[in-house]
């Protein structure tokens, strides 16, 4: 059986892939910094509190580990433009640290989650594959792609069997709304909660929007047949604006007899006009795919969303 431990479980993906991981009968133990791990892990997840990223209790449960995912990261894109410096120090020090103890013990798989959405910057062409210039104008793509070149580094001196993976647009149920990253969540609950939901510019900026359970399925596609020392995106291929996502919503939000209000504001320079990403890569060497339709997706997010809001 494969000891597997994912740092950051508790939070969105995280809880998703520690499903996934479980179903796939393999010894799970997380890391995070919450007080109270997930109700549904009693008896089935070793549960670490590590809340100031000590570097003792992280190498003494990677001795006791085969695969890593490391999904660990204390910021948003906006939470890094109103703090550089923080979404530097809260970040890198322990990616770095996490390297060398995987250096440092029988380890065979490290995966680190990167960013797709951000490393890559505006596009030179569409759809993006992992070979496209790396050129964030954020703060938070910065120093994702810092630490993928720490970790590429360890592998090329020191054998680091890492592989990096790089996530489209995640959604789904249980993502958090109005914390500065994802538009859907936001959009679900604002609609829910009576409030407008802005678009920044005509449409919206253009992402490539991947369902939560797809992402996980990435992951541990990686962990099984990725190659060390190599990137791979993990998208749908498609693009889709903002606006085009309110009108998959819409039709739900109206059956529940919740009216739909749009504020339009002017465009912001720091937002990405268009990503999508290639994931032939992937797809090629594991055999993953996006297996849910972007509709299912959203039907799937809005029951989760419309059961768990609280409304005013």
């Amino acid at each position: 059986m494969k000891r597997s431990c994912v740092i950051g479980g508790c939070g969105f993906i995280g809880r998703h892939l520690v499903e996934l991981l479980l179903a796939s009968k393999r010894d799970v133990s997380v890391i995070d910094t919450v007080s109270v791990p997930p109700a549904e892990w009693a008896g089935k997840v070793k549960y670490f509190r590590n809340r100031d990223g000590d570097g003792k209790i992280l190498r003494r449960i990677l001795k006791k580990t085969d695969e890593v995912v490391d999904l660990a990261y204390a910021t948003v894109p906006k939470t890094s433009f109103d703090a550089p410096i923080r979404d530097i120090w809260a970040n890198l020090p322990f990616g770095v640290d996490l390297f060398q103890a995987a250096c440092e013990t029988s380890v065979r798989k490290l995966v680190i989650i990167s960013s797709g959405g951000t490393v890559y910057g505006a596009p030179v062409f569409l759809p993006i594959s992992e070979d496209h210039p790396t050129n964030p104008v954020s703060p938070y793509g910065i120093t994702k792609l810092a630490i993928e070149k720490y970790a590429l580094m360890f592998h090329h001196l020191n054998q680091l069997p890492v592989v990096v993976l790089r996530p489209g647009n995640a959604f789904g149920e249980g993502q958090r709304p109005f914390v500065g990253q994802g538009f859907i969540p936001t959009a679900m609950a604002s609609l829910l909660q009576g409030k407008p939901v802005t678009i920044f510019g005509r449409n919206g900026t253009i992402r490539d929007y991947v369902y939560v359970k797809d992402v996980a399925s990435g992951i541990v596609a990686a962990l099984d047949r990725g190659k060390v020392g190599k990137c791979y995106n993990v998208g749908t291929g498609v693009g889709r604006s903002n606006l085009d996502v309110l009108k998959v919503i819409y039709p739900l939000a109206r059956k529940c007899g919740v009216k739909p209000r749009i504020v339009f504001a002017s465009s912001r320079n720091f937002d990405v006009p268009v990503n999508i990403l290639d994931s032939a890569k992937l797809s090629k060497e594991t055999g993953w795919k996006a297996r849910t339709s972007f509709n299912e997706g959203i039907e799937l997010a809005w029951s989760w969303f419309l059961k768990n809001t609280p409304l005013k």
